[in-house]
């Protein structure tokens, strides 16, 4: 296929921009033509208040130059990852007008939700979910807390479900678990354009080569990712191990202080991928403790691909990808007494916390490799050009 994937990064790179570049990667592999069309959130600073509220809105740029690369290509599929803010959902109509199947893989709730994360006040939260017009994320101020940028967001939703664009312009829309699959229904999307499709881990790393003697925590620095009930909760155990902290994020000054204070926390900042890797197979746990709804954390899915258990939160999809005692353990979000038992518990046990680790590494094997995400993408693809 001659396919073009579209994604609009973020200033801070994440999860989203990973699976953006891997899949297109993983396309090429696999002998496809794939164009990358591209707008960086890098460039925002230099942007007035108006010219980036109407490119939010409808950015009739970004639609004709990418118009102008499909009539170059003649793609039969556009994948889009993320629009918001700088491409906007005007992108869908070239697509749509240069007779291209449609896909959208929601990587966050914001076609529901103005923050994309159903989180507020650190728990998790559906109140705009299903609504025409996000009032209550407006009244909170949900979106960088604020009230004129959150009601700019929800002003681009309402206008767009009033369009009509989310049902009409979209032919699939990939979705990372049945949890969200659920929310995104709720939320009015059509149940018959939504596929689940979890994220995938490649090249793969390889498990390790024996026990990890730490528990790790790698990713954003956040209050959603549960940073602080981990540390919380990491007090409690008296130092009966090491915690290694990998990430950057707005509780990096926080994160700096705990780390003065408690000799067994280990703080490293980002690292490269490689090095990353290396440091999910010295652990004997990765912990993620998110307080809120993921999509299908990549953190998560290389622990599995070292043989590395997890400690998660009970809520959303990690619910789906961990299973309690077998490839890792679970605890309520948000809930300190909880994770430090679930902590305790795996470093009690090493033997048992070692077995949960093969367990993970045959999960990762059975559906998160890039041979099964390959399949899975061209079924959703095929569904996808005969809809469209």
């Amino acid at each position: 296929m001659n396919i073009v994937t579209v994604h609009n990064s973020y200033q801070v790179r994440g999860g989203e921009d990973e699976v953006f570049e891997a899949e297109s990667a993983l396309l090429e592999e696999r002998g496809h033509k794939v164009a990358r069309f591209t707008a960086d959130n890098a460039g925002i600073p230099r942007m007035g208040r108006l010219r980036l509220l109407a490119s939010t809105f409808w950015n009739r740029a970004a639609r004709r130059a990418l118009a102008a690369l499909l009539e170059e290509r003649r793609a039969s599929v556009v994948h889009f990852h993320n629009t918001f803010p700088l491409l906007s959902p005007a992108v869908y109509r070239a697509a749509r007008d240069a007779g291209a199947a449609v896909v959208q893989t929601l990587h966050n709730f914001r076609i529901v939700c103005p923050n994309g994360l159903l989180l507020r006040d650190g728990k998790v939260c559906q109140d705009c979910v299903g609504k025409s017009f996000a009032w209550p994320g407006v009244a909170h101020a949900c979106y960088r807390e604020g009230r004129p940028a959150t009601a700019a967001v929800a002003g681009m939703m309402w206008s767009h479900r009033l369009l009509d664009t989310w049902s009409r312009d979209v032919d699939r829309y990939v979705v990372m678990s049945e949890s969200a699959r659920g929310v995104f229904t709720a939320g009015g999307l059509p149940p018959g354009k939504l596929a689940v499709k979890p994220n995938f881990v490649h090249p793969d790393p390889g498990p390790r080569d024996g026990p990890g003697s730490y528990v790790l925590f790698s990713g954003r620095l956040s209050e959603e990712k549960g940073l602080k009930v981990l540390i919380e909760a990491w007090k409690k155990l008296n130092a009966k191990a090491h915690l290694r902290v990998l990430g950057d994020g707005p509780l990096a000054g926080w994160l700096a202080q705990q780390v003065n204070d408690c000799s067994s926390i280990e703080w490293h900042g980002w690292l490269p991928r490689e090095q990353a890797l290396e440091a999910v197979k010295g652990a004997c746990l990765l912990a993620a403790p998110s307080v809120c709804y993921e999509g299908c954390p990549l953190t998560v899915l290389e622990a599995f691909a070292a043989g590395v258990p997890v400690a998660a939160s009970r809520i959303g999809s990690l619910t789906e990808i961990v299973e309690h005692g077998r490839t890792g353990l679970l605890a309520a979000a948000g809930d300190s007494e909880d994770l430090a038992a679930m902590l305790d518990r795996a470093l009690a046990d090493p033997a048992h916390t070692a077995a949960m680790g093969r367990q993970a590494r045959l999960e990762f094997e059975a559906h998160y490799t890039a041979a099964a995400n390959y399949e899975q993408l061209m079924r959703i693809y095929e569904a996808a050009r005969r809809h469209a």
